[in-house]
């Protein structure tokens, strides 16, 4: 990487004879080289403006300077820190632990919400398969599950650089089984898992209700359990409130250690705005502080991204940091009222849970499963939006409000009667409330 960094500061020097010292400055001096592959350079920025802005401004200055100093025309590809987090954060790795540097226990503002989850974080870090295992924390999104998890990860990789980790998505594992099955290379992902120390997984919640999915995740858990492998899992909701997840996998959870994560009270929020300010090189008035504090209340997500903006307010705009900054930086973040989700995001999860497309269930696939999964989201259209009948058809190809209005009441019939049905409305109803 250093060699790489040495470069990149060639690229650089290059860039700064094209443009201002001023435009060098606010947009280059904080962009770092990422990784470089034989035909492409991935750069690093650090948010979201920046990375529109060097894509859309500067992508002429960059190649011009890229085939200065590599003598190619290299594709280009511009990502914020937080992208590049995720991205190694959803990359199921068996050999490395994904590199999540900045989420560690040094920068996990504790507080009366989340000091439980905290500390027994700590100790199976520092003990991995000796205390609470399986480890099993949940909350809702946003607070700090997955920093924890990392953290863990992050603590155990350094004691044991050699032990084997394995981290994914509880969506991502779901998909791998139905393509293994259906793809006939089942055995090779269970030889994935073979000899992981550490096996961690996030929103656990997503494989409930998918029967081969839990068989192959039980099989899995069992065998690194078995062998004195840490498990660690998160998800929004504690095992219990899982209606459709097996009872043997949800013995299995519930055999550890469970932590609840909560929302964060004014005083926590007020240190976790100081310590993103601190770590953005900013510090915040008291005044702004608490507008952002008592304003943001349910995640840390949330908060940490308002620092985030206000960092852009200054850099770009040399902007003071007023109440009036941060209204403005708020004004996307901050909701009136509950929570209304979009009809897109209804239909995605309520096909995420079924194990179809978006698609499937706005277009005419009659199958029994399509159909119930489609009836199930027309119900949940109409009871989370304020979409009338006819606004609610238009959503599906080639149905009116009286089709919407029979599948509604199809459903409300069967959440009397049938538990599978009421099990599936909660869940999905979670997942859609999670994304809040």
């Amino acid at each position: 990487m250093d060699s790489l960094k040495t470069v990149w500061q060639n690229v650089l020097d290059e860039i700064s004879k094209q443009i201002s010292t001023t435009a060098y400055n606010t947009w280059f001096a904080d962009c770092e080289p990422y990784r470089l592959e034989e035909d492409k350079i991935t750069l690093l920025t650090t948010s979201e403006l920046k990375q529109k802005v060097l894509n859309e401004k500067f992508s002429d200055v960059i190649h011009r300077a890229l085939i200065e100093v590599f003598s190619s025309d290299l594709n280009l590809v511009i990502m914020t820190v937080d992208d590049a987090r995720m991205e190694e954060s959803r990359h199921f790795a068996a050999d490395t632990p994904p590199e999540m540097d900045a989420y560690t226990f040094d920068n996990f503002i504790v507080g009366t919400s989340n000091e439980f989850a905290h500390a027994a974080s700590i100790a199976v870090a520092n003990n991995p398969g000796k205390v609470y295992n399986p480890l099993f924390i949940y909350g809702n999104s946003g607070l700090g599950k997955t920093h924890l998890l990392m953290a863990i990860c992050n603590v155990i990789h350094c004691n044991d650089p050699e032990l084997r980790v394995a981290y994914v998505c509880g969506d991502e594992f779901t998909n791998r089984v139905i393509s293994a099955i259906r793809n006939g290379t089942m055995d090779e992902v269970r030889d994935e898992y073979k000899n992981v120390g550490l096996f961690l997984m996030d929103d656990v919640q997503y494989i409930a209700g998918k029967r081969s999915t839990q068989e192959e995740f039980f099989s899995i858990f069992n065998a690194i359990y078995r062998t004195g492998g840490q498990i660690v899992i998160t998800a929004d909701r504690p095992p219990i409130d899982m209606s459709i997840l097996d009872d043997r996998l949800r013995t299995r959870l519930e055999g550890g250690l469970m932590a609840d994560v909560q929302p964060p009270d004014i005083e926590t929020r007020s240190a976790i705005i100081r310590s993103k300010a601190a770590q953005l090189g900013m510090q915040l008035s008291p005044e702004v502080e608490s507008y952002i504090a008592e304003n943001i209340t349910s995640n840390v997500r949330q908060l940490e991204g308002v620092v985030k903006r206000l960092t852009a307010y200054r850099e770009i705009l040399n902007d003071n940091i007023s109440i009036a900054s941060v209204k403005r930086a708020i004004k996307d973040v901050i909701r009136v009222g509950a929570y209304i989700p979009t009809p897109d995001v209804i239909i995605e999860e309520t096909a995420r849970y079924f194990s179809i497309t978006a698609a499937d269930i706005r277009g005419q696939r009659r199958s029994k499963n399509v159909a119930k999964a489609r009836q199930v989201s027309m119900y949940l259209i109409r009871s989370l939006t304020n979409l009338s009948l006819v606004d609610i058809g238009s959503q599906y190809e080639g149905r009116n409000h009286s089709t919407v209005l029979n599948s509604i009441r199809k459903i409300e019939e069967l959440l009397k009667t049938d538990q599978e049905t009421a099990d599936s409305v909660r869940d999905i109803s979670s997942n859609i409330n999670s994304r809040s």
